[in-house]
């Protein structure tokens, strides 16, 4: 019976972090990024400038019957469970038992990052799954299993490349550190060059893609990486690793890690962390970046953890208990579930307590308003195009006919083309990303409603210009709230030869 229960785990860990997961998800509205995959998904194509194509794809596809915030969050539910679960076979794979099935499951389903990757859809969370599942097939060839199973790990880094290309980092140092340490050996045969060659050829197309646009990609880490994002010292990614994966339950993963490394199978997923987290620090990546990579480490935790506690079962429960109290406590950080003021008041009081670490854990060089800026991000687009919409139906038909709506970044434009239809609004334009690359769609620019004002630091551009309206959003991130929306006519250059200076990649 024991048994047949210790099996089920997995599965019912995974139902459990689902459940959870649809029950916390869709509240407040869409994300930003979440609607900006959503447009670059309604226009199918083997990569866009600054993301390949599976995430747009899925979040699309979620969106097939109509606008449903529920569907695109489901999505992200499925992807938390699958991490969970993946994880559990990890723990059975290292060893493990019943309790470090169910503790290891809690780590991984708490675990800030973790948890952030499952609630709202990112680049991020297909990597939830496919980041562990590459590594648990890795070891079992590494352990002795059928060399064929290569051709399944290079499925899943072809795809896992298809959603974000960090992974091929994480890939790259699996296999230096199996190139450096006795495991060498699984790596010569030929269906691990098969499994390298069919996750290039899964690969190829978006490299392709980018190659024929001049690999924008490089463009728009280099400008984020110049105006936006916080370069940190390797000392504080470091850091920051322990915050983003809470420095309550970050022992658990260092307790992993340490055990990766003492027993020589396991060795090579060390120091392949070891080997991911300095690329990072020497790219000056983002502190989330390596997130898709916890539940190894977290897995390998449980399982020292169970062994420690053998003699000593009664700490279990007490160990499940505060990381049960330790990571419940930051739900709402992670989960949008408390109303706005609540969660407001919430924030701030959180904020208090991690004073000296908040710089840390921030990513860019961002205005912090009421909430924290994951959850400003959800609010107010709709509003954003009801008030283009009124502004837009507000014109004389001989001007209505020739109007283009320019906004400022990917945020707002791709808010207004989802809501848009609705209200009977024309295809937005925006030099942010992937809606520069659309173009002007044929518009001339003589009428334009310049939203957030683009436009506006050439004052010759337009005969005429004025401020008709401002766009007002409490809840949203200070740049977003405020802002004026232009009307400009009589532009003196056509917009299509205007087009390339408005070009802004980050």
């Amino acid at each position: 019976m024991r048994a047949r229960l210790a099996k089920r785990i997995p599965l019912m860990a995974a139902l459990a972090t689902l459940a959870v997961h649809l029950v916390g998800n869709p509240h407040y509205g869409f994300f930003r990024d979440e609607l900006y995959f959503i447009i670059c998904g309604f226009h199918p194509a083997w990569g866009y400038v600054d993301q390949p194509p599976v995430v747009p794809l899925l979040a699309a596809a979620t969106q097939f019957f109509g606008h449903s915030l529920l569907a695109v969050r489901a999505l992200c539910a499925c992807f938390a469970a699958a991490s969970v679960y993946t994880t559990c076979l990890l723990i059975v794979e290292l060893g493990g038992g019943a309790f470090a099935e169910i503790f290891g499951a809690l780590i991984a389903a708490l675990t800030p990052i973790l948890m952030a990757f499952g609630t709202k859809l990112s680049t991020d969370t297909v990597g939830l799954w496919l980041w562990p599942l590459a590594a648990l097939y890795v070891l079992r060839i590494v352990k002795g299993a059928d060399p064929r199973w290569w051709l399944a790990v290079g499925a899943i880094v072809g795809v896992a490349i298809e959603s974000k290309y960090t992974i091929v980092l994480f890939a790259a140092a699996i296999v230096v550190a199996l190139l450096a340490l006795p495991q060498r050996r699984a790596l010569f045969t030929p269906w691990f060059v098969a499994g390298a060659l069919l996750a290039a050829a899964i690969a190829l197309p978006n490299v392709l893609w980018q190659a024929v646009h001049g690999f924008p990609m490089w463009t728009v880490l280099h400008d984020a990486g110049e105006y936006r994002n916080v370069a940190l010292t390797p000392v504080q990614y470091v850091l920051t690793q322990l915050l983003v994966t809470h420095p309550l339950l970050a022992p658990v993963w260092l307790i992993g890690l340490a055990l990766l490394l003492q027993r020589p199978t396991t060795r090579f997923l060390g120091v392949a962390y070891l080997l991911l987290i300095a690329t990072m620090c020497v790219f000056h990546g983002k502190n989330y970046y390596a997130g898709d990579v916890y539940p190894i480490p977290i897995a390998a935790g449980a399982v020292a953890i169970e062994t420690w506690t053998t003699r000593a079962t009664a700490w279990r429960p007490v160990l499940a208990f505060y990381v049960l109290v330790a990571g419940i406590a930051l739900v709402p950080l992670l989960m949008p579930v408390l109303p706005e003021a609540t969660m407001s008041a919430y924030d701030r009081f959180a904020e208090d307590i991690i004073a000296r670490n908040i710089d840390l854990a921030r990513s860019e060089r961002t205005q912090i308003g009421d909430l924290p800026p994951d959850w400003a991000d959800m609010h107010g687009w709709r509003e954003l195009a009801m008030t283009v919409a009124r502004l837009y139906h507000s014109l004389p038909p001989s001007q209505r006919a020739q109007a283009a709506i320019l906004a400022s970044n990917y945020g707002e434009a791709g808010a207004i083309d989802f809501y848009g239809p609705q209200y009977g609004l024309p295809p937005v334009l925006s030099g942010n990303n992937q809606f520069w690359m659309w173009g002007t769609h044929g518009y001339s620019g003589n009428v334009l409603i310049d939203v957030h004002g683009d436009c506006q630091a050439d004052a010759h551009l337009f005969r005429q210009r004025q401020i008709v309206t401002r766009f007002y959003n409490p809840w949203g991130r200070p740049f977003e709230n405020g802002f004026p929306i232009w009307l400009c006519e009589g532009i003196t250059e056509p917009l299509a030869v205007y087009w390339p200076r408005l070009r802004n990649y980050i």
